[in-house]
């Protein structure tokens, strides 16, 4: 039960002039305060209705991981690494809210950059990038699925309305006063803190914002955490490690790999998956002799001929794929001849596809680009002299219209480039070219360098990183790591990233440009 008070009138129906009241729901004998911004408010429906399911809460934020699915970030690794680690804190935040019994949640702060769409409208409060996305930083410190769903979309400027087809008991009043709610949560009266006992919530999230975290501190806090999750997960990685090395000998396969940071347990399910497939087909499969099998989101033949396994496919699409293989091969030796005629025509400069770099194409969708690219060529016969680019490499961009050079020495061209801008800029630029590429050799020699020292000193079960962070970063990174004492770190799964956070099976994440001594105000 709950009721409004008489001594206060409804603020539903209002004209935005009003001004915030403050409304009292009694459903036990103490009041919740809520801040109401006419307008700007969640309707009473959601604040009184059933509590959303685990696959309730997925479904409704389906536009937000549409808007920052880090696939539409393959031109923008350094984003899409982001994205891939906040989203694995969100997961883990969700996760916990759904624990029976459990009782708070610390404040976590997330940062996403999300895709640019129609229905992201610009508040003026939040920074817009020109590459299409914006960034966007809220702190989650809720208590329910249906709250966090809420708050999510709405730092995002996504649409709530598909929220209320979730929840049966939600009344049917429209909900145009809820496209844009107030970024505070529930608000208690100070005194509730100091009668219950209980954290003021406030105080926690004042701390997050007050200070920044430190190496030292953040491992003195999560040490004994990761050390727990990584001694449990230690069984689970045996098996995962003779899972691997049985399929991998017994389809006689390069490697196996995942393009998603994946849990242990995950992973070991797919393979057993895979292993109950090579029992019932086992000569089938056997078509991916030599190759490397990656389980990601969608099956088919990658850009650079790895064979993908999606992992929502069922066993009769990965069987038809396995069997398709033979015309696959036939493609790729197709698609290498057309990386060596535009070579020719280019003088010599190498096509190639950087994973990390690029966006996760098939092997037909990237033949389809390198074809248009060829035939542009063709028409235009840019004048090179042979062999006079040999040393240097290109990838090829569809979203692009300018050429350009990374730091890494490669040159990025877009498909439609004008050839007469193309011969410029690679004959102006060809020899700073040749620099970045022998600064990026030399760099990765003294980061591999400084890796096994690292991994020495602290005794480091495992040394790595995200494929977001370049050389520069992690020899940087390494040359601080080595100037510190860290005891933490011994025999613990290290990996250098963006962010803080301990994964599921205890690896630890440290930021590159990791801070250390006392905490920046």
């Amino acid at each position: 039960m709950f009721f409004l008070p008489s001594r206060m009138p409804c603020p539903w129906g209002r004209k935005e002039s009003d001004t915030t009241e403050q409304l009292s729901l009694h459903f036990t004998s103490q009041p919740i305060i809520i801040q109401l911004c006419p307008g700007k408010i969640f309707p009473y429906c959601f604040l009184l209705s059933r509590a959303l399911s685990g696959a309730e809460a997925v479904n409704a934020l389906r536009p937000f991981y549409f808007a920052v699915h880090p696939d539409f970030f393959g031109q923008h690794p350094r984003e899409r690494e982001v994205n891939e680690n906040s989203l694995k804190r969100l997961s883990a935040y969700l996760e916990n809210l759904q624990k029976p019994g459990f009782k708070s949640l610390k404040p976590t702060q997330l940062v996403f950059y999300v895709r640019e769409t129609d229905q992201n409208p610009s508040d003026g409060q939040e920074h817009f990038s020109t590459s299409g996305f914006r960034a966007v930083k809220f702190t989650l410190h809720t208590r329910d699925l249906l709250s966090t769903v809420l708050y999510i979309l709405n730092s995002c400027s996504l649409s709530i309305e598909h929220v209320q087809s979730l929840n049966t008991n939600v009344h049917s009043q429209p909900l145009k006063e809820a496209k844009r709610t107030s970024d505070r949560p529930i608000k208690w009266d100070k005194s509730y803190y100091s009668f219950t006992g209980f954290k003021d919530p406030d105080e926690d999230l004042e701390q997050v914002w007050r200070t920044e975290t430190t190496l030292t501190s953040w491992l003195d806090n999560n040490g004994k955490s990761a050390i727990k999750k990584l001694k449990n997960s230690l069984p689970l990685r045996k098996e995962l490690d003779r899972l691997k090395d049985e399929l991998s000998h017994q389809l006689q396969l390069s490697d196996i790999r995942w393009q998603r940071s994946w849990g242990i347990a995950h992973r070991c399910s797919q393979l057993h998956s895979l292993g109950r497939l090579a029992q019932q087909n086992l000569e089938t499969l056997k078509n991916a002799k030599g190759c490397t099998i990656i389980f990601t989101d969608r099956s088919g033949m990658s850009a650079v001929g790895h064979v993908m396994l999606g992992t929502m496919d069922v066993h009769h699409h990965w069987t038809k794929l396995f069997e398709r293989l033979p015309s696959y091969f036939d493609l790729q030796r197709r698609l290498t001849h057309l990386e060596d005629q535009i070579s020719y025509l280019l003088g010599g400069i190498q096509v190639v596809y950087i994973e990390e770099l690029q966006p996760v194409l098939t092997l037909e969708e990237y033949y389809s680009l390198l074809d248009v690219f060829y035939n542009r060529l063709l028409k235009s016969r840019i004048p090179f002299h042979p062999r006079s680019l040999r040393g240097l490499q290109m990838i090829l961009n569809s979203d692009r219209y300018a050429p350009s050079l990374h730091e890494l020495g490669h040159f990025n061209i877009p498909i439609l480039c004008d050839p007469a801008n193309l011969q410029w800029f690679i004959l102006t630029k060809a020899q700073q070219a040749r620099e970045n590429t022998k600064r990026k050799e030399e760099l990765k020699v003294i980061e591999n360098k400084l890796m096994q020292a690292s991994t020495k000193k602290f005794s480091l079960g495992k040394f790595y990183k995200e494929p977001s962070v370049s050389s520069i970063q992690m020899v940087d990174c390494c040359k601080r790591l080595l100037e510190q004492s860290l005891p933490y770190l011994q025999g613990m799964h290290l990996c250098v990233s963006h962010f803080y956070s301990v994964m599921q099976d205890g690896d630890l994440c440290i930021p590159w440009n990791w801070k250390n001594g006392e905490a920046i105000k």
